[in-house]
């Protein structure tokens, strides 16, 4: 594309709002994300249009889907996926693990979208009385922090359950097999667990947990394409703007992409936390205090620093927002 053509349509696409700057051909010209089964991107995904703002500077948009947030941003650090949202515990794991990854932006508390769940018909009523028993969840997953802090605040350690590491599908069938004793695990599949198999509530996050979700990029994604970003924080906080005035048609529009019943999708999608941001002071401190849970536990092998990791959005990009 030539610069004179450019520049037509950056007048033509931001003249009457705010300037993001040029995103030029220097800069990738495929964004590949990844996302998961439920959440705002899979509605940003389904309505478009994202891919038509982008689409005017040359920029196509792949979409990838994960099964959780520690295979996506695996994605991320092997470079198959350039941009993705993940749970609060992830990014932790990830950058213990050396990810080059930037945590850009994310959405409001969200702490009832996850929970401890057991049996209709299981003995179990508190917290207290998993001690010494079976639990699943996807290891460092935004679950397995909520399990942390309800087995604290309940008077016990990680070490007093055994934990048995499956994704939620995995996860899913063990429950229902009696192979577990409770099970960890966020929205929509909290939520189908809960109409489908009538599974109880012992404890969800409310209390315990933020339940942040996080967008993150590739540290280098992320400095060559600020406005890229920028775009997509916006168009992010945009879909979930409409949402939280239209739950109705949300909900009719992701039941059918996710295959579940609209009744599920609805619970699920009250349940979300809708308004992205860039990072926030407070926000990153909330997340140094689930890294040094997790270094403290020793299921992390280093201290972290949360604040190297956090992408501070050009001064033209954040002005737009």
């Amino acid at each position: 594309m030539r610069t004179t053509t450019l520049r037509r349509s950056l007048v033509a696409l931001f003249a009457a709002a705010i300037s993001f700057g040029v995103i030029t051909q220097a800069q990738a010209e495929t964004l590949r994300i990844g996302y998961q089964k439920y959440g705002t991107l899979v509605l940003l995904k389904a309505k478009g249009t994202l891919e038509k703002r982008l689409a005017e500077h040359g920029v196509d948009v792949k979409w990838t889907e994960f099964p959780g947030g520690p295979q996506l941003l695996e994605g991320l650090n092997v470079g198959s996926v350039d941009f993705g949202v993940t749970g609060e515990t992830p990014p932790v794991f990830a950058q213990a693990a050396g990810a080059d990854l930037l945590y850009v932006a994310h959405e409001p508390p969200a702490p009832t979208g996850e929970a401890i769940l057991v049996p209709k018909d299981s003995p179990i009523k508190s917290v207290a009385e998993l001690k010494g028993k079976k639990v699943a969840l996807n290891k460092g997953s935004n679950v397995h922090y909520l399990l942390v802090r309800a087995l604290e605040d309940a008077g016990l350690k990680y070490g007093d359950i055994t934990p048995v590491y499956l994704p939620p599908a995995d996860a899913r069938a063990a429950f229902e097999r009696g192979s577990v004793d409770a099970w960890v695990i966020w929205d929509p599949f909290q939520s189908a667990a809960e109409k489908q198999l009538q599974a109880r509530t012992l404890r969800d996050g409310s209390g315990l947990v933020d339940n942040h979700q996080f967008y993150l990029a590739t540290r280098t994604y992320a400095e060559k394409n600020p406005q890229v970003i920028g775009v997509l924080v916006e168009e992010i906080r945009g879909v979930g703007e409409w949402v939280k005035g239209n739950l109705d048609e949300a909900t009719s529009q992701v039941a059918p992409l996710i295959g579940l019943s609209p009744e599920i999708t609805r619970q699920a999608v009250e349940r979300q936390g809708y308004g992205a941001q860039f990072i926030s002071p407070k926000v990153v401190a909330a997340q140094q205090k689930i890294a040094d849970t997790f270094t403290e536990l020793k299921l992390i092998p280093k201290q972290l620093t949360i604040k190297d990791v956090i992408w501070t959005p050009p001064a033209k990009v954040a002005q737009a927002q």
